[in-house]
């Protein structure tokens, strides 16, 4: 596909003009308001005196308002700045600033504070904004509309910033055309057999790369309808399936499990499934088969990164254990290679840390050229931070993140591989390896783990679960922390580094207090 989305929704507003667009509950928005809406938010900002290429921050919770926003800066010709429901005002202030945003796009609120007063307080720490839009109180032009015809965003264009997950400290600012994910939607359709009759059902926030081709572009360019909620709730996504028979859901491997966890999942019917996009983390292997079993559907996933798009993904046609225990086969136009750790070039097989050229490509990160210096090689090869195994048959399965291992006394173990033996025991929802300071070894692994409903669990009864099915005893944790829940950053994944930090705070407050002063 060579024209822009909005080319697309406009073809759709004639050509299925009442055809839902997006679906909320009981209610519904058309091709046709969709189109019309996004129309007049783009006269609004044009009205406003906002310039081809400026960037305007769009702050709202998930729903079809920020699909209507980042549709209205496209046909206008600015670029949106997607910012994530989760954001902290350290992070806006972040991402505002760090983008250049010169106006704002948001709700009433964020996070119960009153957008108006944020809008305030961020002009006067001297960020450029100069006009601030709220999708609540849409604003009537001080003169007649200006044309939009001619001034929209090509898809070749830079459409969209967004950010990384913000796990670990203020997230690098990634640049998007629309060629991309149209790129990654063929990937899609390839792989998961999807076509017309297909409804959507998206509970990732829409800004991030997971979330903008499962709810904005793949349900457009076919034309089907996607299922939003303002936020996630197990028991909602539930029900919403059921009501609208949806046929492909995209979620976190952390929202399917408490899917599976919800007192209404065997009472609800999800025999309409047939897909299940997961990824963002690493697939537990049980839990996703269990998911299979309960609704019949197939959970595939892509490998990749917001930065890099589709790297490799699974297939209807890959058998369970492929599907489930690997993240499928490099995608052939993504030229994927191996490099070792001093950067030499492995080969197309075997163990390395993945570099891939090709169309799914992002354009790096905004005006951050050391950043860019990392993520891309002097060669062109874009690298992804994970270290990958492919095998003899050409399926490529994920060792652990090239930042993500715990290195105790020299040994490098992978937080990853913990994390999937650990989520195996009957008692555990979901768990994360993070690394524990230890004077003696430098590192040890602790598990921070929520535990499903009633359940109890101690690192005794853990280990001997791990021992009784033959785990290594590389892989057992050293300390098993429970949680209530575990935090998640801006995308919906586990914020490690704030665990990081917990640990590494109690560790150090138990251990004044030992009387040797040795860390335990």
């Amino acid at each position: 596909m060579s024209a822009p989305l909005a080319d697309r929704i406009r073809a759709l507003a004639v050509q299925q003009p009442s055809a839902p667009a997006f679906l909320i509950g009981e209610t519904r928005l058309s091709w046709a308001e969709y189109d019309a809406r996004s129309d007049a938010l783009a006269h609004s900002l044009l009205a406003c005196g906002f310039e081809h290429g400026e960037r305007i921050a769009v702050l709202l919770p998930d729903g079809p308002d920020v699909h209507v926003a980042f549709l209205a800066n496209e046909k206008a010709g600015l670029i949106s700045m997607g910012i994530g429901p989760r954001a902290g005002e350290s992070e806006l202030e972040h991402l505002m600033r760090a983008s250049g945003a010169t106006g704002l796009i948001s709700a009433e609120l964020h996070q119960e504070r009153s957008t108006d007063d944020v809008f305030a307080r961020l002009r006067a720490k001297g960020l450029p904004l100069r006009r601030h839009l709220r999708i609540d109180r849409p604003k009537e032009p001080d003169s007649p509309a200006v044309v939009l015809e001619g001034r929209g965003l090509a898809a070749d264009e830079i459409f969209l910033l967004n950010s990384t997950s913000g796990t670990t400290g203020m997230p690098k600012i990634v640049v998007h055309d629309q060629a991309r994910w149209f790129a990654f939607h063929e990937f899609a359709v390839r792989t998961g057999r999807l076509g017309g009759r297909d409804v959507f059902m998206s509970v990732v926030p829409a800004p991030f790369g997971f979330g903008i081709w499962t709810s904005h572009v793949t349900p457009a360019v076919l034309g089907v309808p996607t299922v939003l909620l303002p936020r996630f709730s197990a028991a909602d996504v539930l029900e919403q399936i059921e009501r609208h028979r949806v046929t492909v859901l995209a979620a976190v491997s952390t929202q399917f499990i408490m899917m599976l966890e919800c007192e209404e999942s065997e009472s609800r019917d999800l025999s309409s499934l047939q897909i299940l996009y997961t990824g963002g983390e690493a697939v537990p292997y049980e839990r996703a088969a269990e998911f299979e079993e309960r609704t019949g559907a197939s959970v595939l996933q892509f490998y990749g990164s917001n930065e890099t798009g589709a790297v490799s993904g699974t297939s209807v046609d890959d058998s369970r254990e492929k599907r489930l225990r690997t993240a499928g086969r490099p995608i052939p136009e993504m030229n994927v290679r191996l490099f070792d750790e001093t950067g030499r070039e492995v080969s197309d097989s075997g163990r390395g840390q993945p570099g891939c050229k090709g169309p799914t490509l992002s354009r790096g990160y905004w005006a951050d050229d050391e950043a860019n210096r990392e993520l891309i090689r002097s060669d062109g090869w874009m690298l992804l931070g994970d270290i990958v195994e492919i095998d003899a048959e050409g399926y490529l399965s994920v060792v652990g993140r090239s930042d993500d291992f715990i290195i105790r006394g020299g040994k490098n173990i992978s937080g990853s591989a913990v994390e999937l033996q650990v989520a195996n025991h009957p008692a555990v929802s979901i768990a994360a390896a993070v690394a524990m300071p230890d004077r003696v070894f430098g590192e040890k692994v602790c598990v921070f783990a929520e535990l499903r409903p009633g359940r109890e669990l101690t690192l005794e009864q853990l280990l001997s679960h791990l021992a009784a099915h033959g785990v290594s005893k590389e892989n057992f944790p050293e300390r098993l922390e429970i949680v209530e829940e575990l935090p998640r950053g801006s995308g919906g994944k586990i914020a490690k580094q704030e665990l990081s930090e917990r640990i590494a705070k109690r560790v150090e407050e138990e251990n004044a207090q030992t009387p040797d002063g040795i860390l335990r």
